[in-house]
């Protein structure tokens, strides 16, 4: 046999199993096509109809766990008609509901879309061979839930250090009745135990009125002021650490948003910058108008941020550095609220960091447009001067 005869030969046989292979596949999906058909024959009336509405997954399924009917965004959680559940957890809780025992909704983490989804999985046996899948995302409520449950005991533990330290002390004092100045000295670290109590639970309170969305005094405020205030409030903790405040950029500037919250907002950044200066530094507060949006930035001369913090710095009770986070009084809450009450005005909080060069927190807001008494009042502020810079130590640096 030549060449070509072995050439056609092989052709031949190719030919064949190709044939062979294609017919196999074809009855393979005739057969899937037929069960198909006679598990939809057993569909109780209006199912599909109700399915074709529904804004859920939702399947049904047969005994083999294929799916034999899907409403349209069913798809989307990769479940599909004359397909396989793609989730092991889904074909066990058909099977207990076929069997009776499933016991929902049941929570389920799926990752069939690509992203991590957390949904409650409704199954109820339409026939002795049929179940139906009704899937409802609840991604958001379970990541709510748990910041609640985090928050709850974080506070928990955050609240017994102070309480602790005020009971310890409160013993003490009573002890060294007979030696005044150790009850004097006992009687400070009291008072400054209980002055971080109540800024902790005051921060508490202000965080849980934020997330739950509590109404704002809003109305038109003006940075210069806003600014100006804030400094003043910060500068006997300025010349406590021999640090400079100043203040420049744009004047002029307005915003729509809550005066005290943001006030708090702002204070607190300023209060951090000071918190983490080195003496004779300098903590600046600058504006910047671009376009509809007001910066409004609070730079430092610290010992900035390890990248690694940065993402975590705004979470809850987080403290890149406790020691010193509890010297000067820190609640790790500072930051979450600023975060917070900033997401509520519309706008967004950024950080730029260098270990042992400082940091800076840049506040965006959204630009309110004056009208013509508000224009009025800013082209004449009076006595404030909004470029001035404010120096809390007589021999401030420049």
């Amino acid at each position: 046999m030549d060449a070509a005869q072995l050439a056609l030969f092989a052709l031949l046989i190719g030919v064949v199993l190709g044939v062979s292979v294609a017919l196999v596949v074809a009855a393979a999906y005739r057969a899937r096509d037929r069960a198909m058909q006679r598990a939809s024959a057993g569909i109780p009336a209006g199912i599909r109809t109700v399915l074709a509405g529904m804004d859920d997954p939702a399947v049904v399924v047969d005994r083999s766990g294929i799916v034999v009917v899907a409403s349209p965004p069913a798809g989307d959680a990769g479940l599909r008609e004359g397909r396989a559940l793609p989730d092991e957890q889904l074909a066990l809780l058909a099977r207990a509901a076929r069997a009776g025992t499933a016991s929902t909704p049941v929570i389920v983490p799926m990752r069939t879309t690509g992203q991590p989804r957390t949904v409650a999985v409704h199954a109820r046996a339409l026939t002795p061979r049929l179940v139906l899948l009704v899937l409802h995302d609840v991604t958001e409520q379970e990541r709510v839930a748990k910041m609640r449950r985090d928050f709850v005991a974080n506070t928990s533990h955050e609240l017994k250090t102070p309480a602790g330290a005020v009971s310890l002390l409160g013993e003490a004092i009573e002890s060294a009745a007979d030696d005044p100045d150790e009850v004097r000295g006992f009687a400070r670290r009291l008072r400054a135990e209980a002055e971080r109590l109540g800024t902790l639970t005051s921060r508490i309170m202000t965080l849980s009125q934020l997330e739950a969305d509590e109404p704002l005094a809003m109305r038109d405020v003006p940075v210069d002021e806003l600014i100006d205030d804030v400094i003043e409030a910060h500068g006997a903790q300025a010349d406590a650490a021999d640090v400079a405040l100043a203040r420049g950029g744009d004047s002029g500037a307005l915003v729509h948003g809550d005066p005290l919250l943001l006030a708090e907002a702002l204070g607190n950044l300023v209060a951090n910058a000071v918190a983490y200066s080195p003496p004779g530094s300098r903590v600046g507060v600058g504006v910047k108008t671009v376009a509809r949006v007001v910066e409004i930035s609070v730079a430092d001369q610290g010992i900035g941020i390890a990248e690694s913090d940065q993402e975590r710095v705004f979470e809850r009770f987080f403290r890149a550095d406790r020691a010193r986070s509890r010297r000067t009084g820190g609640t790790g809450l500072g930051l979450a609220i600023v975060k917070h009450a900033v997401q509520r005005h519309g706008g967004e909080v950024r950080l730029w960091s260098r270990l042992g060069q400082g940091s800076t927190f840049t506040i965006r807001l959204p630009r309110a447009v004056p009208d013509a008494a508000d224009k009025a009042a800013l082209r004449h502020p009076g006595k404030k001067s909004p470029n001035k810079k404010h120096h809390r130590r007589k021999d401030s640096v420049a």
